[in-house]
């Protein structure tokens, strides 16, 4: 059993080595574009694009990693995840610094910051945010349900969310959405359900993080960042109805929230 366990481990080392030297490679090049930003300011948030699509692509290498563990070895790799899960956080994070952090804020907050990646056709936006969302997914599956990680996936995914609606030009969508003749309309309208779907699943996942786990009041102020986010999108499609339910039920989180303050405050 020791001589097919080591046999098992050599083989696993030998397979794995070209995505590890592939990861390397791609760090390299992190670094490189990293240094060439300190020399030349020039085209910053473009190059900080191609730092999110390096990240996701490492993001991808780890994963592959962990499945020829599981193929070969049995268990699942937890290095190879949880350097996927860090590097996530790095793609997030380069985003964050093109188009914000803010949950609900008004278009104009974070429309200067657009204008820096004008060039950037929808299309590829969409893609970059789907291949994001595709690989935190496979990362979450790659940990499984019963994870230490499991809250601060909340996080990552709530950030995700934010970087995917700041990632979008309102203005211009919202000409779009109501316009089938436009070449953008069938991508518009798509990456408008997708950040409807996001900010209502993060709204959902601080608060049962609230509830299940932390009992912190910033998960709940948070929670209700999202769903008045999701609000604003919901206006500006006309979709009053589905707005005013947003507004109720935001409600409805402030004040139990408030509620939970008082109990901890009269203890």
């Amino acid at each position: 059993m020791a001589k097919i366990a080591a046999e098992s481990r050599e083989l696993f080392n030998a397979k794995s080595k070209p995505f590890r030297d592939l990861v390397q490679k791609s760090l390299d090049k992190e670094k490189s574009i990293l240094n060439l930003m300190k020399s030349d300011n020039s085209g910053i948030a473009y190059k900080k694009l191609l730092l999110t699509e390096e990240m996701i692509y490492i993001t991808t290498l780890y994963l592959t990693i962990n499945n020829l563990s599981v193929e070969i070895l049995g268990p699942k790799n937890t290095d190879a995840l949880n350097e996927g899960r860090k590097t996530l956080y790095k793609a997030i994070i380069y985003l964050e610094e093109i188009v914000t952090n803010l949950i609900d804020a008004a278009f104009s907050e974070y429309e200067n910051n657009l204008k820096e990646i004008q060039n950037i056709p929808l299309s590829k936006r969409y893609l970059v945010v789907r291949k994001l969302g595709l690989a935190i997914d496979l990362i979450l599956e790659g940990f499984g349900d019963n994870t230490k990680w499991k809250w601060s996936f909340t996080e990552l995914q709530g950030r995700y969310a934010t970087v995917t609606k700041n990632f979008l030009d309102l203005k211009v969508a919202m000409q779009d959405h109501f316009n089938p003749r436009s070449a953008d309309y069938d991508t518009t309208v798509m990456y408008v359900r997708l950040i409807k779907r996001l900010l209502n699943e993060s709204a959902d996942g601080y608060r049962e993080r609230y509830e299940l786990s932390t009992r912190r009041i910033d998960d709940m102020r948070l929670a209700i960042q999202y769903l008045l986010a999701l609000r604003r999108i919901h206006l500006l499609l006309n979709e009053k109805d589905e707005a005013e339910d947003i507004k109720k039920k935001a409600i409805v989180w402030k004040e139990k929230m408030e509620a939970d303050q008082k109990k901890g405050t009269s203890k």
